[in-house]
């Protein structure tokens, strides 16, 4: 019985060294070029329709597309879904230099519907657009919701930005 317990285990032992096969890979190099325009655009809550465009851009291959030539310094690329738009300007190399984004009735960050709720109480969104403004070189990024409220008959526009401050 001991033979047959210590030949199982001998036999258990070295089947899975014969089954492993070591398979060299080529190396993948995975650089971030547009990480700083993910990183200042992105928000905590934002509306899926909006992360998904923005990591699209972000991700844009300029040098694999068929507008790419080496003559050229920089490219413009439009994106559209159907509730919302951005237009990026890419340098030669794929980093998003600028992008002048625009999106229609998403979904509100809390803060914003808790200034709109705690300023005007009884009011309702009826529209808004999200509007977003990157630019690299200066380091900055504008973030603003134009809302349109209603009240019965009355009607108001207000501005505010991402962080529910109005403008």
């Amino acid at each position: 019985m001991k033979k047959l317990i210590l030949g199982l285990l001998v036999f258990g032992l070295t089947i899975p060294s014969f089954a492993q096969d070591i398979e060299h890979l080529a190396e993948v190099w995975i650089i971030a070029t547009n990480y700083k325009y993910l990183s200042q655009t992105d928000a905590e809550d934002e509306a899926l329709p909006v992360e998904l465009l923005q990591r699209k851009v972000a991700t844009y291959d300029i040098k694999n597309s068929d507008i790419y030539n080496d003559e050229y310094d920089h490219y413009e690329v439009a994106f559209y879904i159907p509730k919302g738009k951005i237009l990026a300007a890419y340098d030669k190399d794929g980093k998003v230099l600028r992008t002048v984004e625009k999106f229609k009735d998403v979904k509100l960050p809390a803060a914003v519907s808790r200034s709109i709720s705690k300023r005007f109480p009884g009011w309702t969104v009826t529209k808004d657009a999200y509007l977003v403004n990157y630019h690299d070189k200066k380091g900055v990024t504008k973030k603003m919701y134009k809302l349109r409220l209603e009240n019965g008959n009355k009607l108001i526009r207000v501005k505010t930005d991402d962080e529910g401050n109005f403008l």
